[in-house]
């Protein structure tokens, strides 16, 4: 099968957070089981250039119509990680993707319109016709609509396509404009039944469009396809997804363990699995090595994550607090994009500079992660909302126990070490309900009582967190399900 990827992130080349992954992580699964996957990306000026191998210009007289005129692109082909790619210059005083950031610009919605535009218009000039066109969140939501509005009737009649919501508290909600740039009709478009935005009827929404034209939607986890459609994750979405509800359902994101597996994991210093667990002791002392930390009998409570109000940044400073009251060490990597929020970090940050127990490093260091995964004894999750969450997943490869909220993705992978409704070799970690310190604390309690006391048994809920195939073979298969039967 012919696969396209039209995506804002691809891992390692282009990543903002766990979309990034997922795409490398599908795209090579796609690949694995045979498949012929291409990636379209826009050729952004922060890339990681040094993650792309034999970059070239492969393309060189694309014209994009945009805002009456026509704007020059070039394309160029790189393989990232193995994976063929191909990324989008345009040539313009727009200056669409030479911004130094990836998002967070007031004309997100234009630049990727343009964008969703240029990989179809790319598509029909070098006569590529994907049996199946993959597209990914809100920046993409244009493609189907396009597809079906214009260019099926220009000879792309053959794709079928996917979409992947990631997360919808950000849909690309704009005005009509956006549609007029790109050669869509607005007068036909902006109703109820089709991009219409579902609180501002003046207002277009790129995501409600991708979910009305697309031909099958996919979100990351089948807890978080159920919270989007029921409650208020699905952020004005609810009602349009269960009009659509028969084309529409999810699928559990994977984990690529050719990165992270600390039996082959080449950025740790002792390689280990389930039979040599006890070389994870190793790390321990490596990670405080590293960090500075006192070596003491303690368990490592840790967070790997982006610090935004998604991630429960409260309860985050919370749990720092309860872990160093209650005999723990606690390592913190992350940063945020909300510098009011990185101060307050940096500030308890330096408040604790001389605490022999704690580190906190407020940035992103891949390197610094791996070693934290191998090293600490927990990590600690407390969401607000979680489409999927792959932290939870690769710390339990690593026989790092999570204590996690019981939201979206990580209630699919979490089953709670007393409460679980599973056999006692499923139970892998801590599951709290409410949103508030309160369910943290007894999860948390919980956790470190059970290092101290049963040590044993804590290692059997490591080993069994280590025992789940949370690989991208399930998921795999599934998605080529859907794609086989949107085809038919």
């Amino acid at each position: 099968m012919f696969i396209t990827m039209i995506t804002p992130e691809c891992a390692p080349a282009a990543k903002v957070g766990g979309l990034g992954d997922v795409v490398q992580g599908l795209s090579r699964e796609l690949g694995i089981r045979g498949n012929d996957v291409e990636i379209i990306l826009p050729k952004y000026d922060c890339m990681r250039y040094d993650r792309i191998w034999d970059l070239q210009k492969s393309f060189s007289d694309l014209w994009v119509p945009f805002q009456n005129q026509d704007i020059h692109c070039d394309v160029y082909f790189g393989f990232v990680d193995g994976l063929k790619c191909f990324f989008i210059e345009p040539h313009s005083t727009h200056n669409f993707f030479n911004r130094g950031i990836y998002y967070g610009h007031k004309d997100d919605p234009d630049r990727f319109a343009f964008f969703s535009k240029a990989a179809l218009e790319f598509m029909l000039k070098s006569n590529k016709h994907p049996d199946i066109i993959h597209c990914h969140d809100w920046q993409t939501g244009l493609v189907p609509v396009l597809l079906y509005e214009i260019y099926q009737h220009i000879g792309m009649s053959h794709p079928r396509v996917c979409y992947t919501l990631h997360n919808l508290k950000h849909q690309g909600v704009t005005g009509a404009h956006t549609l007029s740039n790109v050669g869509l009709d607005p007068g036909r478009l902006v109703n109820q039944n089709r991009l219409q935005n579902n609180f501002n009827h003046n207002g277009v929404n790129i995501m409600k469009g991708g979910i009305v034209y697309s031909n099958f939607i996919t979100t990351v986890s089948p807890q978080y396809a159920h919270e989007i459609k029921f409650t208020g994750q699905g952020f004005g979405l609810q009602h349009t997804l269960n009009v659509h509800h028969r084309k529409f359902g999810g699928v559990l994101n994977g984990v690529d363990y050719n990165v992270w597996n600390p039996e082959i994991d080449q950025q740790i210093p002792f390689k280990y699995n389930i039979d040599t667990i006890k070389d994870k002791y190793k790390n321990k002392e490596a990670l405080r090595h590293r960090l500075l930390l006192r070596q003491d009998y303690k368990p490592i409570i840790s967070v790997v994550s982006r610090l935004d109000h998604q991630k429960g940044v409260g309860l985050i400073l919370h749990s720092i607090h309860y872990a160093l009251a209650n005999g723990c060490q606690f390592v913190l990597l992350g940063s945020s994009p909300d510098s009011a929020i990185n101060n307050d970090f940096l500030a308890l940050k330096h408040h604790l500079n001389d605490n022999p127990d704690c580190h906190l490093e407020i940035s992103y260091n891949e390197e610094l992660a791996h070693l934290i995964y191998a090293g600490a004894d927990m990590l600690v999750i407390p969401s607000a909302f979680e489409p999927c969450g792959l932290t939870q997943m690769i710390a339990m490869k690593y026989g790092t126990v999570p204590i996690v909220r019981n939201v979206g993705g990580l209630s699919n992978t979490v089953f709670d070490a007393d409460y679980a409704r599973r056999p006692y070799h499923e139970r892998n970690g801590y599951v709290f309900n409410e949103f508030d310190s309160t369910g943290l604390d007894s999860a948390l309690h919980r956790a470190i009582g059970l290092w101290y006391n049963y040590p044993q048994y804590f290692r059997e809920l490591m080993i069994n967190g280590m025992k789940h195939d949370y690989s991208w073979d399930h998921p795999g298969a599934d998605y080529l399900n859907i794609y086989n039967f949107i085809r038919a």
